[in-house]
């Protein structure tokens, strides 16, 4: 596991040295990490990046070479480098589960923390909750379009490093893909991998029917080949399927063919009457290409006969929308043993936040099954009694319903007490699937890829009638 101590934004450090120096650095803060609605791609999100948060966490500490590094800058007190040198996150970290559907200004993860603690977490907790949500909640989409074909992450050679290349994969099986081509990713969270040939394969060798019986001979069991390089129908499909028979004769039988290029719709469609022709209807038809939610949902529309969708650059670099919109703000702060409020105003209504120390529940109808409304409330409040309750729009509060047979989930789950890890990290197969779980419990409409219907997410009537209080008594 690394250090990612120095990770963070210059202005984390020079406001913990502000706040060691006018003595409060003993003073608990409460900061939520939620996101803002940027068109329909957000209208909702995956959560992820809760494995590598925790990591993070636990490997909090300022080696002597950074606290050097930090004094060469000259701008540091010296009892402020000496406070770095036994830093060690002692506070408390509420989370949802990774592949929880969240919405706009909901807490993703909530920090309370010596208010020195709590801001150093800012820069890095954003940085990969607002990276894995994003990719998981892209793929998501993907496979949304795909109506339950299969979907493989082929966009290692396309992300921006590394880091992205890797946990990107991550987060899209937890967005619902069935394997990834990133063998690294492959290793260390133990998902499947997936891959053929590229073209320079069947370049290599002096005709495509000689490369694909070499292909063949090499990997009998697993044998799928491109067959775009020089004429897909012409060509292409034509020697596959000469391959394929020498296969059968051997008692092997092929997995497919791939498409990469071209008009996929009409190069699936012939591809399957060809290959349902020579005997081979359980020969599976796999597409890649630029391909993203968008254009897999017009090729399924117009009948494209694709059986599996490789999806590489537009996912892995959530090309539409490159930016989660993840921010990271103080709710309430601890004056005299006692927390108080905070709220951060804008001339832009959207970027009003929601004070205090807050809980997020989730209700759900008893006979459905489907979630109903998600409910922001103060943390003291309790709603456990199972009573009707009445919940409000807290934009246009003449829309209001009243829950009555429901069952009610918080979110929230307590990760670090004290200092200290209380959650058990699952696998990543647990992970995706009880992503795909948390996915069944909505409605169509709010999942939508364009103009989905909005879920209702509500305040509590003691956290809008706070909200209304400070936002009158602002300075």
């Amino acid at each position: 596991m690394r250090n990612l101590t120095m990770m963070t934004d210059l202005y984390e450090l020079t406001m913990m040295n502000g706040y060691l120096r006018y003595g409060k650095d003993k003073n608990r803060a409460c900061f939520d990490l939620f996101y803002r609605r940027r068109g329909d791609v957000t209208a909702y999100a995956v959560a992820a990046g809760l494995e590598q948060v925790i990591e993070y966490v636990q490997n909090l500490r300022f080696t002597q070479e950074d606290i050097e590094y930090l004094r060469s800058l000259a701008i540091f007190d010296d009892a402020f480098l000496s406070y770095l040198s036994d830093f060690r996150f002692t506070g408390e970290i509420l989370a949802v589960p990774e592949g929880t559907i969240v919405f706009p200004d909901e807490p993703i993860l909530r920090v309370i923390a010596p208010i020195m603690e709590a801001q150093l977490l800012e820069t890095a907790l954003l940085n990969i909750i607002n990276h894995q949500t994003l990719i998981a909640t892209k793929a998501a989409r993907v496979v949304q379009s795909a109506r339950g074909d299969k979907v493989l992450e082929f966009g290692l050679r396309r992300a921006q490093g590394p880091d992205a290349g890797i946990y990107g994969a991550r987060a899209s099986i937890i967005g619902g893909c069935q394997a990834t081509s990133n063998v690294l990713t492959g290793q260390l969270f133990g998902v499947p991998v997936g891959g053929t040939h590229a073209h320079s394969w069947v370049m290599s060798f002096e005709d495509e029917l000689t490369a694909f019986r070499a292909y063949a001979d090499v990997f009998p069991d697993n044998c799928l080949l491109l067959v775009d390089t020089y004429d897909t129908l012409g060509s292409g499909v034509p020697n596959a399927i000469t391959v394929f028979k020498e296969l059968r004769a051997r008692g092997k039988e092929p997995v497919g063919i791939r498409l990469d290029s071209g008009d996929l719709a009409f190069l699936s469609r012939q591809a399957r009457v060809m290959l349902d022709d020579a005997g081979f209807p359980n020969a599976k038809i796999f597409a890649s290409g630029d391909l993203d939610e968008e254009v897999i949902w017009d090729l399924k529309a117009q009948g494209a006969a694709i059986d599996v969708w490789g999806v590489g650059t537009r996912m892995i670099t959530s090309m539409d929308n490159p930016a989660l919109g993840g921010v990271y703000k103080l709710s309430a702060e601890e004056v005299d043993g006692k927390f108080v409020p905070r709220i951060k105003i804008s001339e832009n209504p959207a970027k009003i936040t929601n004070p205090g120390v807050k809980l997020l529940y989730r209700f759900y109808d008893r006979r459905s099954g489907k979630a109903l409304a998600d409910l922001l409330a103060l943390d003291e409040e309790d709603f456990s009694s199972g009573e009707p309750l009445e919940i409000f729009d807290p934009e246009n509060t003449w829309k209001r319903m009243t829950l009555c047979d429901y069952r009610m989930r918080q979110l929230l789950v307590p990760v670090f007490e004290n200092g200290e890890l209380v959650y058990d990290s699952p696998a990543l197969s647990e992970i995706a699937a009880y992503a795909k779980q948390e996915m069944e419990t909505f409605w169509d409409e709010y999942k939508r890829l364009n103009r989905p219907h909005r879920y209702k997410v509500d305040l509590s009537q003691k956290l809008y009638d706070l909200k209304l209080q400070l936002l009158a008594n602002r300075r």
